[in-house]
């Protein structure tokens, strides 16, 4: 995901700005000139399923709302804020930052623990982006399925009134069986989409095997993309 791909994908699925009204009440409120300030940036909306990597069986439906970052020498960086749902008092819930595969490969084995991968969640169905078309889904989830994250869900407890506790680190699905099915259920009823259907489309697009990794043993478990062991590299689907 360098920095020509990143931009070039904002570009062509046509990016809104994030938060605008945000923005046009600031500006009103003689805070900045319009158009101005990291919440003003182009944005893409998609929704996943996140589980705690302290406790695989904890999960949310987590929406992503996320700007591109301009980075340095390791590339861009996709920067997120994460929301309980899509309404106007959806609770803000944490945070989760997206980089490149190569940059994340240049990072020390403790920091490497924090970082979660998107494979699964992409062939796995698990990951939508809603209100893009189709064909522009295709592209988005051809970038993401490149990259790893790092998330902490700051409101580890989204029906309590405020937020309290520690932040908890997120960890991807990696592996079929992981998932909580009512969670799953909760999510396609609520746009309208199915799981199953998705992962096999995007099997057939990206001609590859869902991976089939554990979940982490510990905190300190590093993350893999495709298998548990041996080279982590995918599997083209037979036909």
């Amino acid at each position: 995901m360098d920095r020509r791909e990143l931009f070039g994908a904002l570009t062509a699925l046509g990016a809104v700005p994030v938060c605008g009204a945000v923005a046009e009440a600031s500006t009103r409120a003689d805070h900045g000139a319009k158009g101005e300030g990291p919440m003003s940036a182009p944005h893409f909306h998609f929704c996943g399923i996140h589980m705690a990597k302290n406790n695989p069986k904890l999960q949310f439906v987590t929406q992503h709302y996320c700007a591109a970052h301009t980075g340095g020498a390791e590339g861009d960086v996709f920067q997120c804020t994460l929301f309980d749902g899509v309404g106007k008092n959806a609770k803000l819930i944490g945070v989760e930052y997206l980089i490149s595969d190569e940059a994340y490969r240049k990072l020390p084995d403790t920091e490497k623990k924090y970082w979660h991968a998107h494979t699964y969640e992409v062939l796995g169905g698990g990951l939508i982006a809603p209100g893009m078309s189709p064909e522009d889904e295709v592209k988005f989830m051809k970038v993401v399925i490149k990259t790893w994250g790092k998330a902490w869900h700051t409101w580890p407890d989204p029906s309590s009134p405020v937020p309290t506790g520690e932040p908890l680190l997120i960890w991807s699905l990696m592996g079929d069986g992981q998932a909580d099915p009512k969670v799953v259920a909760q999510r396609d009823k609520e746009f309208k989409v199915e799981t199953d259907k998705i992962r096999e489309a995007r099997i057939k697009e990206f001609g590859l095997d869902v991976p089939n990794v554990a979940p982490p043993k510990d905190m300190n478990t590093i993350g893999r993309q495709w298998t548990n062991e041996g080279k982590d590299e995918p599997k083209p689907k037979k036909n």
